[in-house]
Parts: C-alpha cells; structure tokens; sequence
C-alpha cells in the first residue's frame, strides 16, 4: 500500500514543465485574441461611418491602415521594454 505522502504535491520535472509551457502557450493566446478584440473596436470606431453589406474601398483601406499601425506601436512598445530589462536587468 502506497503513503500518502507519496502525492503530496511533488510531480514529475517533465510534468511541470509541461504544465508550465501549456499554461503559457494558453496565456500566449488569450492575449493574441484580446488583441485582435481591440484591434476590432479601435478601428471600426475610427474607420466604419455605417455598416453595410459590403466594405467600400476607403473604409477597407483605413481599417488595413489602421491595424498595421495598431501592430507598429504594438510592437514598438514590446521591443522598448525589452531593451529597458535587458539594459536595467529588470524593473523594480
């Protein structure tokens, strides 16, 4: 008969950091699509006077316009941060 203190909370390293890569890959997604979320709002706000059937060519440009600036600052900003831990060694 197996102790109890044998499932006392200790797993597998490979458990663990299997655990950890899906749970972050998971998180990973959840942010792609709270992006694509305020991609949405941001631009159709700025960029749709009235929806119809069909996008004409100027609402579908300012959104494609729209998006891609959206990703720039997007990333602009990803990329300071970077450098600002990498060159602090972290915020505190």
């Amino acid at each position: 008969m197996s102790d109890i203190s044998d499932f006392s909370g200790s797993s597998p390293k490979g458990a663990d950091s299997e655990l950890q890569d899906f749970l972050l890959a998971e998180k990973q997604k959840a942010q792609f699509h709270a992006q694509i979320h305020e991609f949405n709002d941001f631009c159709w706000d700025k960029c749709v006077d009235k929806p119809g059937a069909k996008l004409d060519s100027r609402t579908e440009s300012c959104i494609t316009n729209c998006v891609e600036r959206f990703i720039d600052v997007s990333l602009l900003i990803t990329n300071r941060f970077a450098q600002m831990l990498e060159k602090g060694g972290g915020m505190h």
